[in-house]
């Protein structure tokens, strides 16, 4: 049995009242397979009654830091949760070098609680891998992940992942603009996770931060609702969520997320919520 979990479904790095920082996983038979790292990603899973020690892999999909900021603070807390087995850690360059950076801050909590708990060194656990090109990226008895490039500028790697199990596929989009490439990867599957923009809101929501060129960004790098819609029906998915919404600390009920999407898709649209189960 297969279960998506929207750990955080917030838009952007700032902590926001009332969504977590993106981040989802997938469960299998018991394995987590957790997709993007935002801030509190492990307590999340907590909260979700998802054993830290389940977690098998990670995928991010870009360094923004509202999408791996929480990485490290992952393998470093389920370490001491009882993970006793390797986990594989997947992302576009530098991935190997952020691992390697987090275990060098965190080398004196490390070597303490090995030396005085008996933990088996977390160094042997995470196991990075550096993503660059489309295709399979992990295989195992209970899923196949594959990616493809997405457009997120300035960003050059920005990844899509596609995860099928037994009884289900589950397509993450990540950050990015409308793309061939996400619709070809999503092509059939039963749930799409699509990140979404709201953009009168984003409008407004951009006259609150000091970042002069935010507006600039989110135009030139993220999907409306609309378009996440539309990219559902080019695919011919089940299901569409829309989670990574931005704005996330605007005031926009449901039916505004709901109507944009519904006006490009026919099919079964869900305004994703923090801990909400997808089946």
């Amino acid at each position: 049995m297969t279960q998506t979990i929207l750990l955080g479904t917030a838009g952007g790095p700032a902590p926001k009242a009332a969504r977590n920082a993106p981040a989802q996983c997938v469960v299998v038979d018991g394995q987590t397979y957790v997709i993007d790292c935002g801030n509190g990603v492990a307590r999340q899973l907590v909260l979700a009654g998802v054993p830290l020690s389940s977690v098998r892999a990670a995928f991010i999909t870009h360094h923004h830091s509202d999408h791996n900021a929480d990485l490290g603070n992952l393998m470093l807390l389920a370490w001491m949760a009882n993970l006793d087995h390797v986990v594989d850690l997947y992302g576009p360059a530098p991935q190997s070098e952020i691992w390697h950076h987090f275990l060098v801050m965190s080398r004196f909590d490390i070597d303490t609680r090995t030396g005085d708990e008996g933990l088996r060194p977390l160094d042997e656990l995470g196991r990075p891998h550096d993503v660059a090109e489309p295709g399979i990226v992990h295989e195992d008895d209970h899923v196949r992940v594959t990616c493809t490039r997405v457009n997120h500028p300035p960003i050059d790697v920005a990844l899509a992942y596609r995860v099928d199990t037994a009884d289900r596929s589950i397509v993450f989009s990540g950050d990015t603009t409308p793309t061939d490439e996400l619709v070809q990867l999503a092509t059939g599957a039963d749930v799409l996770v699509h990140e979404a923009m709201h953009v009168p809101s984003a409008r407004r929501m951009a006259q609150m931060y000091n970042a002069t060129t935010l507006l600039d960004h989110l135009m030139a790098s993220h999907t409306s609702a609309e378009d996440a819609g539309r990219i559902a029906q080019q695919a011919g998915v089940g299901t569409l969520v829309l989670s990574h919404l931005v704005p996330s600390d605007l005031p926009i009920d449901d039916q505004t997320w709901l109507d944009a999407a519904a006006s490009e898709f026919d099919g079964e649209i869900v305004v994703g919520s923090d801990l909400q189960v997808i089946d």
